[in-house]
């Protein structure tokens, strides 16, 4: 009895996996009408689990769309709602999404496209010096992207990416684990315009000053200060061998003035009418509009990648949606599994290079035949001349 309370309770204390897609079948996905045939389930090329299949980016240079639907919605009014996918750009992918977006309503999912509205856009997004993870949360038909970039791996590893929103108004985005952007919701996305605005109807007064320090006006420019930056060498003599028909008339070269002193600036004093930085009068904005629970989004339905991709090959796994970060957590690799994956490459790339004793033996064997055809080319030249001495002598 003790033991299945026990169960149960830690059951209760995981919380509600509201959906969790491994791939092992694209069944329950809807293909966008214009989009067909572009995702495919695919398997590693290396890697820890090269049988089990993935969902995969098939053909070079296309957009990408699929959709499909949570059992039921996903209310995050008073829970968390933890968004969680594995990404393994497997190709070393040049320019291309690894994002997902979670929608509420969608009455006809065969026609998705970029401009559906959605609630949460999230995921890896890369393409040349852009490598930053999406965070996106749309507000009022806008969608506001998170205003501090958060950084994307750029290799061909597998890669869990973490979305927490929290009930008390926080988020959490982790790569792998580790927070990479995390506080308050309203900080980090400009849901609301600011308070307050410079009052139009007012300027800095054209007499007011705000420079500390003016020039000295009882400071005058001394009467030798003007000297010649560059003034004829007085050393200089004309070559003995110079010829003024042939060589033009002889002018002496310039050398730098040891008289000159630059350009003249008076001294610098504190300025007896200084008001300070002019402050501009700040006024309510009209336009300001309180945003309350920003994190809360409408009922999430519908799941959707949307994706455009120059080079293929993206492998995605592990999408999970819940409302506690254990579960999510529970899911991700260690890091002792992420070495692992990386020692998976390295043992592949050594499978791929070519023995280096196979390429030696090749080139004796070359080597030798080499030889073979010369001693045949010289075999062939003395029967030539013995046949042409024999010939001479008939």
């Amino acid at each position: 009895m003790n033991l299945a309370v026990s169960t149960l309770l830690g059951t209760v204390a995981l919380g509600k996996v509201y959906y969790k897609d491994d791939f092992t079948s694209l069944d329950h996905w809807t293909e966008v009408s214009d989009k067909k045939g572009l995702f495919e389930l695919g398997t590693e090329e290396w890697g820890l689990d090269t049988e089990s299949t993935r969902l995969k980016t098939g053909k070079d240079a296309k957009f990408y769309g699929i959709t499909t639907k949570l059992d039921e919605p996903m209310d995050n009014t008073d829970k968390p709602l933890v968004v969680q996918l594995a990404v393994k750009h497997e190709q070393r992918i040049d320019c291309g999404g690894g994002y997902i977006k979670l929608i509420s309503s969608l009455p006809e999912p065969e026609k998705f496209n970029g401009d559906t509205e959605y609630e949460i856009m999230f995921g890896p997004d890369i393409c040349g010096a852009t490598k930053r993870v999406h965070a996106i949360l749309s507000n009022g038909g806008e969608n506001l992207l998170i205003n501090k970039e958060i950084r994307c791996p750029a290799d061909e590893y597998t890669h869990f990416y973490t979305f927490e929103l929290n009930p008390d108004g926080t988020f959490d985005v982790l790569v792998d684990g580790e927070s990479k952007q995390k506080g308050d919701v309203k900080e980090f996305w400009d849901f609301e315009k600011p308070k307050e605005i410079n009052d139009p109807d007012q300027s800095k007064p054209d007499t007011w000053v705000d420079d500390p320090m003016m020039d000295d006006p009882e400071d005058a420019k001394p009467e030798d200060w003007d000297q010649a930056e560059q003034i004829v060498d007085p050393e200089a003599e004309k070559p003995d061998d110079w010829d003024d028909e042939d060589d033009g008339e002889w002018e002496a070269p310039m050398v730098p003035n040891p008289d000159y002193k630059g350009e003249w600036h008076a001294k610098r004093i504190e300025n007896p009418d200084f008001k300070g930085a002019w402050k501009h009068p700040k006024i309510p904005n009209p336009e300001w509009v309180e945003v309350k629970d920003p994190q809360k989004r409408a009922p999430i339905n519908f799941i959707a990648f949307d994706l455009w991709q120059v080079k293929s090959g993206t492998l995605f796994s592990g999408l999970m949606i819940t409302d506690n970060a254990e579960e999510a957590k529970a899911a991700r690799w260690t890091s002792e599994k992420h070495q692992e994956e990386k020692d998976a490459k390295t043992a592949f790339d050594t499978v791929q290079e070519p023995p280096e004793e196979e390429e030696e033996e090749d080139e004796e064997e070359a080597s030798d035949l080499d030889e073979e055809e010369d001693m045949a080319e010289l075999d062939e030249e003395e029967d030539a001349e013995q046949e042409s001495v024999g010939h001479d002598e008939l």
